[in-house]
């Protein structure tokens, strides 16, 4: 008997789950007002916490960002990738198709988009941790039953706090041993200099380099960057699983009928997390890469967990509030921009890399910390008119047209048919 295999198409606007899209549009301006720092400054300024060159009203700003923002909203745009992955995957069994080649030149196209966007325009790019990370999700979790996604997740969220404290207990024991304890010492001290010789690499290059040097820069960047992904790729991975979950268990697609669960996720999340935020803040403000003690250690690892509580308090949130007519009205103006997800997260380093770098308008570590939130405001609300004027008349934002002719191989109709 022959299988007939229907042919598997982008998807319409029609079979769109608009939580979906509000999320993402969400997440697009927590992901800007996370990556504003690094844009206006070195990158590798931006990955410790709290910048202890701040002070008075930008010490507070960059302190509010780092409890609110930091860290929860890379993990809400990961859960939300996931649980894109589930949905193709979905659509691709139901046409009859397994779906894993046609995931393949996906994952593969955003690794060349990511790479272009990573060495040309911005080099805190998250789109190449996405496509190596979703080949794992892809090789190892496409078949996994949907009981054991978060069980996996949490184990994979866990694994980074795991080797913090195998860190941790290393450095501890190795003060025994004066010898030991000097060597590594050494070369925890080295380790902290090239972190802060890269920042100062990237603020020549950056603030007052040419095109070419910035480009460069943004190659060294790059490698760097990718070295940490042995670290925190379980973190990734993780949101992966927890967002398959989400869709595979229905729960995205019938909100309405599993708000117990969302109340509990919001309650916990935000009533656990923000306590254990706060707290790890007034413990640890700043990460250094150059110390590690088991005090350290604690504190990493309560930031992680809260991370992880928050994100899926903000997400319950979000939720909970489209539920309420009045309030799924106002989120509803978020839905376009949550459509034009990669062309807006691109579109963020466009603006703010011609803005701030050397070789644009040059106000590189100009713009003062306490005024960053406003300027991250202003730019999202013109992205969000922009994608509602854009898709008023087209169908799909310029990128995500352009990923899926690369992963159909077959050029998208982009116009809007007449009304």
């Amino acid at each position: 008997m022959q299988v007939m295999h229907s042919e598997l198409a982008p998807i319409s606007a029609r079979e769109r789950i608009e939580v979906m899209d509000v999320l993402r549009g969400f997440a697009l301006l927590g992901i800007l007002l996370m990556n504003i720092e690094a844009f206006v400054g070195p990158v590798f300024e931006a990955l410790g916490g709290v910048n202890p060159r701040f002070q008075g009203a930008d010490r507070w700003v960059d302190t509010a960002i780092y409890v609110l923002v930091q860290g929860k909203f890379f993990t809400l745009f990961s859960l939300l990738f996931g649980m894109g992955f589930a949905v193709m995957l979905e659509r691709a069994n139901a046409a009859g198709a397994g779906g894993t080649a046609l995931y393949a030149r996906r994952l593969l196209a955003l690794l060349g988009i990511g790479l272009v966007h990573a060495i040309l325009i911005w080099s805190g790019d998250i789109l190449l941790t996405y496509a190596l990370i979703g080949f794992v999700l892809l090789l190892f979790f496409r078949r996994t039953p949907v009981s054991r996604l978060p069980k996996w997740g949490i184990a994979l969220y866990l694994l980074p706090m795991l080797l913090t404290w195998g860190w941790a207990i290393g450095v501890t024991m190795a003060q025994q041993d004066p010898q030991a304890a000097a060597e590594m010492q050494k070369g925890m001290a080295e380790q902290g200099k090239q972190i802060a010789a890269m920042a100062e690499a990237e603020r020549q290059a950056y603030g007052a380099g040419t095109y070419l040097q910035a480009v460069a820069q943004r190659a060294a960047d790059t490698g760097a960057m990718l070295s940490f992904i042995f670290f925190g790729g379980g973190l990734f991975l993780a949101m992966f699983l927890f967002g398959a979950w989400f869709v595979r268990s229905g729960v995205i697609r019938d909100t309405s009928a599993h708000l117990p669960l969302f109340r509990h996720l919001r309650n916990v999340g935000l009533g656990l997390g923000l306590p254990l935020m706060l707290w790890s803040t007034w413990r640890h403000p700043t990460m250094s890469f150059s110390e590690m003690n088991l005090g350290i250690a604690l504190a990493q690892s309560a930031a992680l967990l809260a991370n992880l509580l928050m994100c899926m308090g903000y997400f319950s949130v979000i939720v909970l509030a489209m539920q309420q007519p009045a309030w799924a009205r106002r989120l509803h103006w978020l839905a376009p921009a949550g459509r034009m997800a990669l062309t807006n997260y691109l579109m963020q380093s466009v603006i703010c890399t011609a803005i701030f770098y050397g070789y644009g308008l040059g106000y590189f570590e100009q713009l003062p910390r306490a005024w960053q939130p406003l300027f991250v405001v202003v730019v999202f609300a013109l992205q969000v008119m922009y994608s509602r004027w854009w898709l008023s008349r087209y169908r799909y934002g310029p990128m995500e047209w352009l990923w899926r002719w690369l992963t159909y191989r077959k050029r998208p109709a982009m116009r809007l048919a007449p009304a």
